[in-house]
């Protein structure tokens, strides 16, 4: 059980532990892994206490609908296994702004919080658009040969690569 206490696990070791997650998420629910869809989930289920009538017309929520259900759970573990293996390892630490980030771009916590906002506004509306996050179309996609699935994986990688060259001037 030592490996629990790793700091970083080896990316070989993940990438087949999560294509085996894969496998059993298809053959157990017949649903290929996503997380996006469980956040708007989440996020429909919280606007669903200010105003239920206008989340009752709302179209995407009459094709998903709003209960708790495997993805969702999903999200859930790995928020609580990320937490539980940052105590485990001994690495969990509550940091405003990283240091990668202050020597990088700017020690401000506001900066730093607007930046994680805005991207992750970004990032919802992109995973919607595209009909799929990173784990939906990069994960189960790929691996059931949607070529739509391959060619946001493939955007995915060119996309992290240029703003890696734009921030960091390679």
């Amino acid at each position: 059980m030592d490996f629990l206490m790793l700091e970083r696990w080896s990316p070989y070791v993940v990438g087949i532990l999560i294509g085996l997650l894969n496998i059993g998420s298809l053959l157990v629910s017949k649903k290929p892994l996503g997380a996006s869809t469980s956040f708007m989930k989440f996020g429909g289920i919280i606007y669903k206490s200010f105003d239920k009538e206008k989340v009752k017309n709302n179209e995407y929520y009459k094709k998903n609908e709003l209960k708790l259900d495997w993805g969702m759970m999903l999200v859930l573990g790995i928020i609580l296994g990320a937490f539980v293996s940052a105590i485990l390892s001994g690495d969990f630490n509550l940091i405003a702004v990283p240091d990668m980030w202050a020597n990088e771009v700017s020690d401000s916590f506001i900066l730093r919080f607007l930046a994680a906002v805005l991207g992750g506004i970004f990032l919802g509306i992109g995973a919607r658009w595209a009909g799929g996050c990173t784990s939906g179309h990069g994960i189960s996609g790929t691996s059931l040969l949607s070529v739509i699935s391959w060619v946001a994986a493939i955007a995915f990688f060119v996309g992290g690569i240029a703003v890696a060259f734009l921030i960091y001037g390679m």
